[in-house]
């Protein structure tokens, strides 16, 4: 089984790549840079990179890179500078997943076409899109407070990335849902995320049991990682969550 991860040089996703690795697992990445990557992680030989943006390649580059893969991880996050969050692209994460489902799609109805068994359907290929806690999840009916709808709407409209986290959500949500067979996925919003040297006991759920605003629990970034790595390994973690936004809290 191969995993393509994109943002694997960023905090989370560096961590993501490492378990998968030490789970004896193929893993693809795709990465502006190698700096944040350790040495033992570039030189394993379980691991492709290729040096590049999603948003930069062609869709035969971008859709060879998906081929072949049975999970996409999306662990892109806008720089915490001024640039990062008010410079372009300001859709980082919504058009880099959009154009990865697509040359996902693009590779099983090429499958498709050259099946002579037309009605045997693929596996679809599952995705799972690390988001925030701060992203309602309004289509499963989650309310949240006036006050913190109010504060939001404010965090909406002055930082970009936030409506960027919440765009990409909705197209998941909009796009593939129950009916279908191309791809499965699951959106997995941390709180207040944290850094931790090893995994730790950690609890998930459906929705968030705090404030995200006024009262933020901690997740660490390697149980975030841990989640992921089980979600794309553990068929009976990823059907229970799959088509969800669960809540990671480190217990």
């Amino acid at each position: 089984m191969t995993t393509l991860v994109v943002g694997a040089n960023g905090a989370t996703g560096r961590l993501l790549v490492e378990q998968l690795l030490v789970q004896g697992e193929r893993v693809k990445i795709i990465v502006r840079s190698t700096d944040n990557l350790p040495e033992e992680i570039q030189k394993n030989k379980l691991l492709t990179i290729t040096k590049s943006s999603v948003l930069e390649m062609t869709d035969s580059e971008l859709k060879s890179h998906v081929q072949g893969c049975s999970a996409v991880v999306s662990c892109l996050g806008h720089n915490l500078n001024f640039k990062g969050v008010y410079g372009h692209p300001r859709r980082l994460v919504t058009d880099s997943v959009i154009r990865l489902c697509q040359s996902i799609e693009a590779n099983m109805s090429s499958t498709s076409s050259t099946s002579s068994t037309s009605s045997t359907s693929s596996t679809p290929v599952k995705f799972i899109l690390m988001n925030t806690t701060g992203n309602q999840n309004s289509q499963s009916g989650e309310k949240v407070s006036t006050a913190q709808a109010l504060v939001i709407g404010l965090i909406r409209l002055l930082l970009p990335p936030h409506a960027d986290n919440e765009a990409a959500a909705k197209y998941l949500q909009s796009s593939y849902g129950k009916d279908q067979n191309r791809i499965e996925w699951v959106s997995v919003r941390p709180d207040a995320l944290t850094n931790e040297l090893s995994v730790t006991e950690y609890d998930v759920h459906v929705s968030p049991i705090r404030s995200a605003i006024f009262d933020s629990g901690k997740t660490s970034r390697i149980n975030v990682a841990h989640f992921m790595s089980q979600l794309i390994n553990n068929h009976e973690i990823w059907n229970k969550w799959k088509t969800q936004m669960p809540v990671i809290y480190n217990a």
